[in-house]
């Protein structure tokens, strides 16, 4: 695994555990014991079954991929990880009203996977 990846999962594992630590002693948030917007709830293990074999990816395809993409990626995939194994659920805090709520492990994971596709169809 690259130093460039490995960097950018951990700033982002650290900065999405920090931001669920602050919510959730002192602010609201929401429980998501489902996937994106709470879609199968109660799937707890398929989840980390899921979230294992993306992890696994990133390590396949390390040398043949954007780096920052699939550290954003990894970062998010872990940060949801970890939240999944402690509590059971993933703590959501962003909350925009039309949508439904999400957290900074979701947004750099969408962000990376946009990275990739987009550099997939630019080169």
């Amino acid at each position: 695994m690259t130093n460039k990846i490995l960097k950018t999962a951990i700033l982002v594992i650290i900065l999405d555990q920090l931001s669920k630590f602050l919510f959730k002693n002192y602010f609201n948030f929401t429980r998501n014991y489902g996937a994106a917007f709470g879609l199968f709830q109660g799937y707890r293990w398929l989840f980390v079954v899921v979230a294992a074999i993306v992890v696994l990816l990133i390590f396949r395809y390390k040398n043949k991929l954007d780096n920052f993409a699939l550290g954003l990626l990894l970062g998010g995939t872990i940060g949801n990880l970890i939240d999944r194994l402690v509590y059971g659920y993933v703590i959501d805090f962003i909350d925009l009203g039309f949508w439904p709520s999400f957290n900074l492990a979701d947004s750099f994971s969408t962000i990376g996977v946009f990275l990739l596709l987009y550099k997939h169809w630019k080169d």
